[in-house]
Formats: C-alpha cells, sequence, structure tokens
C-alpha cells in the first residue's frame, strides 16, 4: 500500500505542477499529431510495468500535446473547467470505481446517478 501512496502522491504533484502553470504554458500545445503519435504509440508491453513508468511516459508523451482548457485564457469552447473540488471528486470517483449502471454494483453511484437525470429533466 505504501507504494499506491507515493504513486498517488507523484501523480497529485504532478497535476498541481500542471495546474501551476497554466499562466505560463501556451494555450494551444506545441506538439503535432505526428509527434504525439510517436510518443504515446507502440506496441503495448507483453509484461506488466511499474506504475510509476506509465505514470511518467503517459506525462512525457500527452503533455506536449495538452489544450490548457483550464486555464483563464482559454475561449476555444465552453468545456467546463477543473475547479478544485470538481478535480478531487473526479480523482475520488475514479478511485472506488463504481458501476453505476445498476444498484447492486454500486449503490451510491447509481443514486448520484438517478439524481443527475431527475436534476436534468
Amino acid at each position: 500500500m505504501d507504494e499506491t501512496r507515493e504513486l498517488l502522491a507523484q501523480t497529485a504533484a504532478m497535476a498541481a505542477d500542471f495546474l501551476a502553470s497554466l499562466d505560463e504554458r501556451p494555450v494551444y500545445p506545441p506538439a503535432d499529431a505526428d509527434a504525439l503519435r510517436a510518443a504515446l504509440g507502440g506496441p503495448l508491453p507483453e509484461e506488466s510495468s511499474d506504475p510509476r513508468d506509465v505514470i511518467a511516459q503517459l506525462r512525457a508523451g500527452a503533455e506536449p500535446g495538452v489544450v490548457a482548457i483550464p486555464s483563464g485564457r482559454y475561449f476555444g469552447f465552453v468545456i467546463g473547467g477543473s475547479v478544485p473540488a470538481a478535480l478531487a471528486a473526479d480523482w475520488l470517483t475514479s478511485t472506488w470505481d463504481q458501476n453505476a449502471g445498476l444498484y447492486v454494483a454500486g449503490p451510491s453511484a447509481s443514486v448520484v446517478e438517478a439524481n443527475a437525470k431527475r436534476s436534468a429533466a
């Protein structure tokens, strides 16, 4: 469990670094599609990989193509924002990994989904 805690702490630090960089980074990323395909492509490994390596490779390969949507300088589309509470809630619900489609597979998630549907109606 200590390794999982360390991985999540490192990932949280990467996320915080990204958010802290929004004022300085370009709104639209400099990477082109071919560079991103080269960085993110290739065969999948036959064996499991160290999770720290997976996250480091994801960051290195994807970040050059990440649009600064959470930035106050992004005006491309109305997509939404990554306010701290929404980001933290997303992490927590991803950690819980519940299925909202069936009550028996995720009671809380199912109730939240039903409430959201009623609110949207």
